[in-house]
C-alpha cells in the first residue's frame, strides 16, 4: 500500500472508531475498498449483518440501491454514501410506476422484486429475491404466475426451475448480459482445467456452459468446497480479490476483463475519509416507502 492509501485507511479507522461507524464493501469494490472494510459480501448479506451490529452509523461501499437496502433494514442507523453518483443502470430499468402499471396489467399477479432494485420498487412488490434464493422464492408464491423484475437473464434462470409462468421485465445489468459465448469458450481454453462458474445475470446461453451457477458469495463458497484447483469467473472483475483472499490456494481468471462495473468503482478511500468526517452522502428512506419496502424484504428472509 502505497504512503497515500496507507493515510487515508488510517483516517478512516480511527474515524469509524470515534464515531462508531462500520464499513461495508460490496464484492465487486476495488480491493483497497474491501481490504479497509469491517464487512464484505454481497448486497442484502451485508445490510443483514450490519443491522445485527451496534454501530451508529453504516458506510455502504457500493452503489445507491445498497445504501438503501441498508437503511431500510436499519432505520435507527445513519447510512452513508461515500459517493453518491455510485448507481446501478439495471436498477434505473425498473419504475414504481412502471411496474405498478404492468401487475395491473397482468391482472394484480405477485411481484418478485431482485434486491437489486431501488426502495421504491421494492416497496410496491410482494416479495424480494436474491441471485441465491430466487428459485426458493419463486416456488414458495402460492400463485401460477409471478411478475419478476428488474432482471430478465435472473429470471429465465429461475424460470427452468419451477412450473410456474414468469414474466419477464426487460431489464438486465449491461455487464454480465454482454458476456459472449466466444469469450467464455476463449477463457475455457486458456485454461482448460478450470470450472467455469457463471453468475445468473448472464444470458442463457452462458449459463448452459457453467460448471455451477452461483451469486458472487455462492461463488466463494462452491471455490472452497470444490476440489478444483482453477476457476473461470463470470461475474464482475472486483470478485477476483475476495475469492482469492479467501483461497490462496486457487486460482481464478475473470472470464473477461470487460466485465468491470465502473459505478462500482466510483468509491474512493478518500471519499470514505469525507463521508465520515463530514457525515456526507446521507441515504434516507422516506418511512411510507421503507416500512412497505421493508415487508417485501422481511417475507424473503423469513422464507423457510
Amino acid at each position: 500500500m502505497n504512503e497515500k492509501k496507507s493515510t487515508f485507511t488510517e483516517a478512516i479507522r480511527q474515524l469509524a472508531k470515534e464515531k462508531n461507524a462500520i464499513i461495508l464493501a460490496h464484492n465487486y469494490q476495488p480491493a483497497e475498498i474491501q481490504d479497509v472494510a469491517d464487512l464484505c459480501g454481497d448486497s442484502l448479506e451485508m445490510s443483514i449483518r450490519a443491522a445485527a451490529t451496534d454501530a451508529d452509523i453504516i458506510v455502504c461501499c457500493g452503489v445507491h440501491f445498497m445504501a438503501e437496502t441498508a437503511a431500510i433494514l436499519c432505520a435507527e442507523k445513519t447510512v452513508l454514501l461515500p459517493n453518491p453518483d455510485a448507481g446501478c443502470p439495471m436498477a434505473d430499468m425498473v419504475t414504481p410506476e412502471a411496474l405498478t402499471a404492468r401487475k395491473k396489467e397482468l391482472g394484480n399477479i405477485p411481484v418478485i422484486t431482485y434486491v437489486n432494485s431501488s426502495a421504491a420498487v421494492k416497496a410496491v412488490s410482494d416479495i424480494c429475491c436474491t441471485s441465491a434464493n430466487v428459485v426458493k422464492v419463486v416456488n414458495a408464491m402460492d400463485t401460477d404466475e409471478v411478475l419478476m423484475t428488474p432482471d430478465k437473464n435472473l429470471a429465465k434462470y429461475a424460470a427452468l426451475h419451477t412450473d410456474k409462468k414468469i414474466h419477464l421485465w426487460e431489464g438486465c445489468c449491461p455487464f454480465h448480459n454482454t458476456l459472449g459465448v466466444d469469450e467464455v469458450k476463449t477463457a475455457k481454453a486458456a485454461h482448460p482445467n478450470a470450472l467455469f462458474v457463471a453468475h445468473p445475470e448472464c444470458p442463457p446461453e452462458i449459463l448452459e456452459l457453467a460448471d455451477s451457477i452461483q451469486s458472487t458469495s455462492g461463488m466463494i463458497r462452491f471455490a472452497g468446497e470444490s476440489d478444483a484447483r482453477q476457476f473461470i469467473l463470470g461475474t464482475e472483475v472486483g470478485l477476483l480479490h475476495p475469492i482469492s483472499k479467501a483461497h490462496p490456494d486457487k486460482e481464478f481468471f475473470a472470464a473477461s476483463q470487460k466485465m468491470l462495473c465502473e459505478d462500482m468503482k466510483k468509491v474512493s478511500l478518500e471519499n470514505i475519509r469525507d463521508s465520515l468526517a463530514n457525515l456526507s452522502g446521507k441515504v434516507v428512506v422516506p418511512e411510507d416507502i421503507r416500512k412497505k419496502a421493508l415487508g417485501a424484504v422481511q417475507k424473503m428472509v423469513d422464507l423457510k
